[in-house]
């Protein structure tokens, strides 16, 4: 019973992933919509999307909290409709005060909701003795997929926002609701691997700055591709505007990919060494990048890019599980928070130095910063370290 409560959890889990990347991608793909719908000019539109991962940070340190009285899934069994509810009053105001009240309760439901189900991710893995954690980032790729083309779709019909979000949100929604139902988190478990249980109390910062600095490399590199990569091709590699809207998309098919997979590799070779090619893959992509003669060396470098990045942000929220074992929820809701700081960070600082300088100098530092991961890749478990080998059955259960 207790392995079927465990797998039904990590089923709905998977789907709760699933659907947080089709609502963000509907947002974020659409934000030329949402600018020319509520006149945000070009100037306040920064401060609007700034608004979002700060409030999703402040949520993630408050989630810490309250996860200590109710648990993560309760966080995650009602962060989750408020997240798509706020994306339904994105497209259906029309004043500027609508928009920035719609996005702020965006931003504090999706930190609530990013912190939460990490927290039961890191769980899970945990009950299980073997990673699973990069299928649930998979689960979410693959949403953002979806979401994203069915973006295309209401552009390309010239549909308002309103019209676009309202059945996603009537199907998702009742869905996300019914699947929390089986939300379950994994017991205290095993340490997975040796020398961990060192920080099993109390979250000490000098033990999770690595991974703190490793997400937010991560992000950095991330928010890169997602909002440079199209103006990157069209000005830089002088392509069409059609063609310039495929490295992101075949970015995100890549890390789809990666991440179907990467669990399996965790399994073989270990979480360190796994992180350890990841991040050399993704620092030779934005190398590719930087030195390509056309666009359709620079789509090919983008794709390479999907497959490094891919296992970065999964494999640093297991770490962080693994590395207090005892205290994971705490840990992860603080590492969450440099998710956010590395989105922040990362777009303005490549636009600038791309104003500045070039934009194909820029791509050099996302890489150098990806590459310093490496540098940090002890911190995801000694050398050789394998998860549980592979072959644990799931541990106790405890629903929230």
């Amino acid at each position: 019973m207790t392995d079927a409560r465990l797998r039904r959890g990590r089923g709905s889990l998977a789907f709760g992933f699933f659907v947080q990347g089709v609502t963000f991608a509907l947002l974020v793909t659409r934000i030329p919509a949402i600018q020319d719908r509520y006149g945000i000019s070009d100037a306040l539109l920064p401060a609007f999307l700034a608004a979002v991962p700060i409030l999703a940070g402040v949520a993630s340190v408050v989630t810490e909290k309250v996860v200590a009285r109710v648990g993560p899934a309760v966080v995650l069994r009602w962060s989750q409709p408020f997240v798509l509810l706020a994306l339904l009053a994105v497209g259906a105001g029309t004043e500027l005060w609508q928009a920035a009240v719609a996005l702020g309760f965006f931003g504090l439901a999706v930190g609530a909701l990013d912190a939460s189900m990490n927290m039961l991710g890191v769980s899970l893995q945990r009950a299980y003795g073997r990673s699973i954690m990069l299928g649930f980032h998979a689960s979410y790729s693959l949403g953002g997929i979806v979401g994203a083309s069915l973006a295309w779709v209401g552009a390309h019909w010239h549909l308002s926002l309103f019209t676009s979000y309202l059945p996603v949100v009537a199907v998702l929604l009742p869905l996300a609701l019914v699947g929390s139902r089986w939300y379950a988190a994994g017991g205290d478990g095993p340490v997975p691997e040796e020398g961990t249980e060192k920080g099993s109390g109390a979250v000490a910062f000098t033990l999770l700055l690595p991974l703190c600095l490793v997400m937010t490399f991560a992000y950095i590199g991330d928010s890169t591709v997602a909002n440079w990569s199209a103006k990157y091709l069209q000005d830089v590699l002088h392509s069409s505007e059609e063609l310039a809207t495929v490295p992101y998309n075949a970015y995100m098919v890549t890390t789809l990919l990666g991440r179907a997979v990467g669990d399996f590799g965790v399994r073989r070779l270990g979480a360190a060494a796994v992180v350890r090619g990841g991040a050399v893959l993704a620092a030779l992509g934005f190398g590719l990048v930087a030195a390509a003669p056309g666009a359709w060396a620079g789509i090919a470098a983008f794709t390479l890019l999907g497959l490094g990045l891919s296992v970065l942000v999964p494999q640093t929220f297991a770490a962080a599980g693994r590395l207090f074992p005892g205290n994971s929820d705490a840990a992860v809701a603080r590492l969450n928070v440099f998710n956010y700081v590395g989105f922040l960070v990362g777009s303005p600082l490549v636009g600038a130095l791309g104003d500045a300088w070039s934009y194909r100098g820029a791509m050099l530092v996302p890489m150098v910063l990806v590459l310093v991961t490496v540098v940090y890749a002890t911190s995801f478990g000694p050398r050789g370290a394998r998860y549980g080998g592979g072959h644990e059955r799931p541990r106790t259960v405890d629903v929230g």
